[in-house]
């Protein structure tokens, strides 16, 4: 039986499914809330829990972080924030401030949501671990990417907060940084990219389940880099 649960937004996209993978085989309960309806898939033994919440709403986040916590046999001890995206635009002149909001909105408001709204419960547990997903582009930005540059930046602007203002209460926060991952989708956006220099879900999700983990307890306020050979 598992002992501990992680929640993991966004798992099930391409980081997300082989993130969430690498916690079950670790034998944590995993909790991932989708925005569609999906039927429950037991234990983390087995697979992981799905919960139907649309992670933009508090309402929904509050379901999906109570089902988390819910099982005292396996308290809330980490939650990964994977949910975010990205638009290629012009440059700033050229981008409606509807599209620079936009950025901001998907990529930072789950991550602030579902922080914040658990919080309360990793330090109910003794403490725990958050993981965040902010991007190479936060430190290196490109041309017609101005929104989401800042959105990873603000992400790792706002990790960086937690780690600060919870570290006497055991609760560490980390930062994952990668630059292209190698996904369908992503390679059907850049079919002429060399694909072998990006960074893959199967080498990220390690790193995630590290940082969520007691070996990484001396560890708060890193940005890892993850950027494979690119």
């Amino acid at each position: 039986m598992a002992d501990r649960s992680v929640l993991v937004t966004g798992g099930t996209g391409g980081l997300g499914g082989t993130v969430t993978a690498a916690f079950v085989q670790a034998g944590w309960r995993v909790v991932v809330p989708q925005r569609e309806s999906a039927t429950g898939a037991g234990p983390a033994a087995s697979g992981p829990v799905r919960v139907t919440a649309d992670l933009m709403d508090p309402a929904g986040v509050d379901r999906a972080v109570r089902a988390a916590a819910d099982d005292p046999a396996a308290p809330l001890r980490a939650v990964v924030n994977l949910v975010g995206g990205y638009a290629s635009g012009g440059r700033v002149h050229e981008t409606p401030v509807e599209e620079f909001e936009r950025m901001l909105s998907i990529n930072l408001r789950p991550t602030y949501l579902v922080t914040q709204a658990a919080l309360p419960h990793l330090i109910a547990a003794g403490g725990g671990a958050v993981v965040c997903v902010s991007s190479r582009a936060a430190l290196a930005p490109f041309p017609g990417a101005a929104g989401y540059a800042t959105a990873k930046a603000a992400v790792l602007a706002f990790a960086n907060a937690v780690a600060v203002e919870y570290r006497a209460s055991g609760v560490r926060c980390n930062t994952v940084l990668p630059s292209v991952i190698d996904t369908p989708a992503n390679r059907a956006a850049q079919p002429g990219a060399d694909h072998r220099r990006w960074v893959t879900p199967a080498e990220i999700a390690p790193v995630v389940r590290f940082l969520a983990s007691d070996d990484s307890a001396p560890t708060s306020g890193a940005a890892v880099p993850v950027y494979g050979r690119a």
